[in-house]
């Protein structure tokens, strides 16, 4: 069995057992450990498996190709975690991410009409599907927890609040919240500094809940979501905030997402950038995630942020490092799929159930393991638009109550 030849390398940690396509039977790893168990079902899969495991393992779990036999998806991807390191030293690996790279500027070409499609294709589905997994808020990116005991609902409050903090809010300023989702940031921001918000988005779905939630906060009159890009906009704004939507950007229009942003910013504005990034060289997204869960998708190293950043005119005053977060976060989305399975089964069926606890596990798996994390980053025109220090960060937490879920 091909597939058999770059387990041997890679399984150094841990025990997989594979049935292959004839029936026989492998081991690999460590005879004394708890062994994870798959067959395969396809012949085809001994040389898809070796050559490109990013996209087809994914593939293989969704269309029932790949079944465990011993064990659950969750179990099978932590053990491939584990032995991260001599994966990425593989030959294989090596040349997956030689291709990858000389054509990701394609795979991230993110212009305004295909950016609305990319969007559509994960964004749009059902409402209902969302509200089965995510917090009350509808929050649909990293949670901030203070401690092991957070629920999902206070980490996400958390997380709110913390951006409204580096924010530095006063009452009758103008947000402009690019990627604005289901409108919970936005309205929290309104309600908490009586601030004025823009919110922005390119789903369909999105933009209706938003709408129709702020209607009913009774702030409509200060909180308002457009369906459009945030290049299409003209206003002018004292903050800006713009939370798990630069991943959807592509490094290519880096320039142009800062440009924007510095065009669009008051003079002594304050914006602050939230959003998932990688601790090393610039890369490329995961073969089987980009197919089929985020086209367009990209997760940036610093350096490429950074550099971009420096190139439009804008100061970095802050930057802090979100670490094991996002991988807490998504351990309770996937475990609250799990409790609503058959429910998603109903809406759609179980191949999908299967996509999506592959691809809720290996995001998991991806900030435990690899080399994902999520940033906050704060810009600003002028240098002496933030305090000296950050304790206005911590005073303005400690005055402010954890807000309740909307």
């Amino acid at each position: 069995m091909l597939f058999g030849r770059l387990l041997k390398q890679v399984v150094r940690v841990g025990r997989l057992e594979v049935v292959d396509a004839d029936g026989r039977s492998h081991s690999f790893g460590q005879e004394t450990a708890q062994p994870v168990a798959i067959r395969l079902h396809d012949k085809a899969l001994h040389r898809r498996l070796f050559f490109n495991p990013e996209l087809y393992l994914g593939e293989a779990y969704t269309a029932g190709t790949l079944t465990l036999e011993r064990g659950t998806i969750y179990d099978l991807l932590d053990l491939f975690g584990r032995n991260a390191r001599p994966y990425g030293n593989s030959a294989v690996h090596r040349a997956t991410l030689g291709i990858n790279y000389m054509f990701r500027h394609l795979q991230q070409h993110n212009p305004i009409t295909r950016a609305r499609a990319n969007v559509a294709h994960h964004y749009d589905l059902s409402e209902t599907l969302y509200a089965l997994f995510l917090d009350r808020d509808r929050q649909y990116s990293c949670a901030y927890f203070h401690t092991g005991n957070d629920t999902l609902e206070a980490a996400q409050a958390n997380k709110k609040r913390h951006l409204a903090a580096k924010l530095l809010l006063r009452p009758g300023q103008k947000v402009l919240d690019i990627g604005s989702g289901w409108g919970g940031l936005g309205i929290y921001l309104a309600q908490t500094e009586r601030v004025d918000v823009t919110g922005v988005t390119l789903s369909v779905e999105q933009h209706k809940v938003s709408n129709d939630r702020a209607a009913k906060s009774g702030i409509g009159d200060r909180v308002r979501f457009h369906l459009r890009d945030y290049r299409e906009d003209r206003g002018r704004y004292d903050r800006i905030v713009s939370v798990g939507m630069f991943e959807h950007v592509g490094s290519r229009h880096y320039d142009e997402f800062f440009g924007k942003v510095r065009d669009v910013l008051a003079e002594d504005g304050v914006a602050i950038l939230h959003s998932i990034g990688r601790m090393e060289p610039p890369g490329h997204t995961n073969a089987w995630i980009r197919k089929y869960i985020f086209p367009g998708g990209y997760s940036p190293a610093l350096s490429e942020v950074v550099s971009a950043v420096e190139r439009a005119g804008l100061w970095v005053t802050d930057i802090e490092i979100l670490r094991l977060h996002y991988a807490e976060t998504l351990r309770e989305w996937r475990r609250r799929f799990h409790d609503n399975r058959d429910k998603v089964r109903s809406l759609y069926d179980e191949r999908f159930c299967r996509m999506w606890d592959f691809y809720l596990t290996i995001c998991e798996i991806s900030f435990r393991y690899f080399q994902q994390m999520v940033f906050q980053m704060q810009l600003a025109r002028r240098q002496d638009a933030v305090p000296l220090t950050r304790d206005y960060i911590t005073d303005w937490e400690r005055s402010h109550p954890q807000p309740s879920a909307i």
